[in-house]
């Protein structure tokens, strides 16, 4: 019998032909035949995508050309090369050049490409998500760097990115993806490189303390100098290590993605993004963790130092991890560039995918179908156009940039809240949010993608999962009503006799003090045995100090300390006071719900913009929604988060009479400033994301092919439903 006409694959491609299957064809190993038959016997003979090698011509070049062409002398020398054909006689074949050994073959396949696309979005989380925002603080502090400087490095990443993204998102999107990766990967390489080579091209870090400096009396201080130190310079060769790392990471989010999503099924498609992204969610949370380690090694290894980790003059070995990072990425970005333009085999894929773009009412949608479009800078503003008269790809970007928003905010801030809402060192904090960040972060993320493949996911209903993943975050949020109260400071949060301050205004003088003539040059908390904390030893009006065996430094002889139920003044442990406050582990888990709902709609919200435009547009789509995700909220909302936590700042650094970093801050101002940066940004994204679903219009029904049955329940290829057809001789 004979199937009936005109039948369209997912794509649209009409395959006129009548298909017919000879008797049982010659087996086939992995969808390709190695066997070239002759022109007559190849008239009736299946390839691999159900479709017959025919003489006649046909709309499609699948359905006249061999996947695979390979001579019988060829077929015995698999050890020293192999070649894959595709139907446009294209190399398919894993390896560099000529270079295409058998044992590469192996990898030659989505779940090959997948792991090593992971590596490289891990390394870049790690690098620049995680290693960055930890050793900033030591940056500050080794090449005297000033805040507004240091937030000029972190946002050169975003800076390069966005001025890359629409170069590299349409030209490679039309180009060789894998050698558009390969390259972007080796580029950031070269960053993290650069980035760690000032360590090595300064002197030695100098730690200028002294063992009398800030206790009483006070008969030194720290000179102030006017001139700016030569150091700072060094800023520029940072600013252009993260420079590299935004042209390098680029391919990365907007290639990577769309080579994945065709080379799968279409029902697979969300969970091998969703494992990408995890591993991506997962670079930043050991960046945090690795980095924090590291951070406990003196950045000058072997010398032996007598200062501590908790003294705020410790500089850790920032650029360890950096070295390490480069190195990584130089090496990963070898196999990834051996990857052909397309993975042995996807062709059915492409033919199977159903579309599910948003339809626009003057049927201009239909352009971007069109073989040739995209492939010149010519077709550049009207894809622009087509893409911008999409309101559902509108509404899911500016739903992203919030998101993106909450999400570079709470990365570059959330140690920080950490540290003084649980009174711990930048150390301990980073660590912490780490092991908050992996399960809830990376959890999220891989649960996204499965729950789409799982209910088997329209376009439609990916959209109102993420819309209940932003109003379950949006209700977990309030729990930044409460927090936890700030451990006394005297002179900051209470006085000297433990009674608050008047106006809220800093008194550090004291008539135990008084004689110490004590200064605000170096800050240098320490912490009483009558659970106070004092600015530095001389404010504590501490006369001696001695060393325990743990490391620990006590001050003792300190008059302002009340006296314990041992004869004599107070002591003083250096560092903060440890916090016991009773409502951590309720904060803790409501941090964990906001974080996990927010990463849990980022898989859904890529899948929705892969999904609601054309399938020449999704690289283009992707670059362009990069480009407003960081122009509105990667940019941006470090610095709104950290201009609204700053207003809660208690005690702020003097340098030579200028305004340096905040020491403490008030935990009630912090936590309320926070709700509300996070009650607005959710909000907008709950209200971007309804509006999207409800302006989404989807294919009409009966456009659909009669084979989307088959590609959504994952049997894509043709050749499954082989014994059902009848042969030309049986009819």
């Amino acid at each position: 019998m004979e199937m009936p006409q005109n039948l369209s694959g997912e794509n649209g491609f009409p395959f006129a032909q009548t298909l017919v299957f000879s008797s049982p064809p010659a087996p086939v190993e992995n969808g390709l035949s190695f066997d070239t038959p002759s022109p007559k016997d190849a008239r009736d003979t299946p390839l691999s995508n159900g479709t017959l090698y025919s003489s006649a011509s046909s709309p499609s070049d699948s359905c006249t050309k061999p996947l695979c062409d390979a001579a019988p002398e060829e077929k015995a020398q698999y050890g020293e090369g192999i070649k894959y054909v595709s139907a446009e006689e294209e190399e398919l074949a894993c390896g560099w050049g000529a270079f295409t050994p058998g044992c590469l073959q192996f990898f030659n396949t989505p779940k090959g490409i997948l792991f090593f696309l992971c590596v490289a979005s891990f390394l870049q989380g790690m690098t620049v998500n995680g290693f960055i925002n930890t050793v900033i603080t030591s940056i500050e502090r080794r090449f005297d760097l000033r805040s507004y400087q240091s937030g000029l490095i972190a946002s050169s990443y975003d800076i390069a990115a966005c001025i890359c993204l629409t170069f590299v998102s349409y030209f490679g999107g039309n180009g060789h993806k894998p050698r558009w990766l390969g390259w972007g990967v080796l580029v950031m390489g070269l960053g993290s490189l650069l980035f760690a080579l000032p360590h090595f091209t300064t002197g030695r870090y100098e730690v200028r303390f002294s063992e009398d400096v800030g206790m009483c009396p006070s008969n030194q201080s720290l000179a102030c100098t006017e001139a700016v130190s030569s150091l700072t310079n060094y800023r520029f060769v940072f600013m252009l290590g993260q420079f590299l790392h935004g042209i390098g990471a680029t391919p990365l989010y907007t290639l990577g993605v769309t080579y994945l999503d065709e080379n799968v099924k279409t029902n697979y498609s969300p969970v091998y993004i969703a494992v990408f992204y995890t591993a991506a969610i997962l670079g930043p949370a050991a960046g945090y963790l690795v980095g924090g380690m590291f951070l406990n090694i003196y950045t000058e290894i072997g010398r032996e130092i007598d200062i501590t980790p908790e003294n705020t003059l410790w500089v850790g070995a920032w650029w360890i991890g950096f070295l390490g990072a480069g190195a990584a990425s130089l090496l990963i970005s070898i196999p990834i560039l051996g990857y052909p333009h397309r993975l042995p085999g996807s062709q059915r894929y492409t033919v199977m995918r159903v579309s599910e773009a948003h339809q626009l009412k003057d049927g201009s949608h239909k352009k971007a179908s069109d073989p040739d479009f995209g492939k010149t800078v010519k077709d550049l503003p009207r894809s622009v156009l087509l893409l911008l008269k999409n309101p559902t790809f509108i509404f899911l970007c500016l739903a992203g940039a919030t998101e993106a928003t909450l999400i570079a905010g709470m990365s570059t801030f959330g140690p920080k809240f950490l540290e003084s809402q649980f009174s711990l060192s930048a150390s301990e904090a980073a660590t912490f949010f780490g092991y908050l960040v992996v399960p809830a972060g990376g959890g999220g993320t891989f649960l996204g993608g499965f729950l789409v493949n799982k209910f088997k996911l329209r376009c439609s209903g990916i959209i109102k999962l993420c819309l209940l993943c932003t109003v379950s975050s949006l209700l977990a949020i309030f729990i930044f009503f409460i927090h936890c109260p700030n451990m006394p400071m005297a002179g900051v949060t209470q006085m000297y006799e433990g009674s608050a301050l008047p106006g809220g205004r800093l008194n550090l003088s004291a008539a135990c003090n008084a004689e110490c003539g004590c200064l605000r040059d170096t800050y240098s908390p320490v912490c009483g045995h009558d659970g106070v904390m004092y600015y530095s030893p001389c404010h504590a009006g501490c006369k001696a100090s001695r060393n325990l065996r743990s490391g620990k430094k006590v001050y003792g002889e300190c008059s302002c300390i009340a006296e314990s139920h041992r004869s004599g003044p107070g002591e003083a442990e250096a560092g903060k006071c440890t916090s016991s406050c009773a409502k951590r582990p309720l904060l803790l888990f409501f941090m964990f719900v906001v974080i996990l709902f927010t990463f849990l709609s980022s898989i859904p919200a890529l899948t929705a913009t892969l999904r609601c435009v054309s399938d020449r547009q999704r690289s283009f789509a992707l670059g362009i929604q990069w480009i407003v995700v960081r122009t509105l909220g990667g940019i941006p909302g470090p610095i709104a988060f950290g201009s609204m936590i700053d207003k809660s700042c208690l005690l702020w650094q003097d340098q030579c009479g200028e305004q340096g970093s905040c020491y403490v801050y008030q935990n009630s101002a912090m936590s309320r400033y926070t709700l509300i940066a996070g009650l607005v940004y959710k909000v907008l994204g709950t209200a971007f994301f309804l509006v999207s679903c409800l302006l989404y219009k989807p294919p009409p029904a009966e456009s659909a092919p009669a084979s989307s049955g088959a590609s959504e329940n994952g049997n894509c290829d043709l050749q499954e439903n082989k014994p059902s057809l009848q042969t030309e001789e049986d009819k």
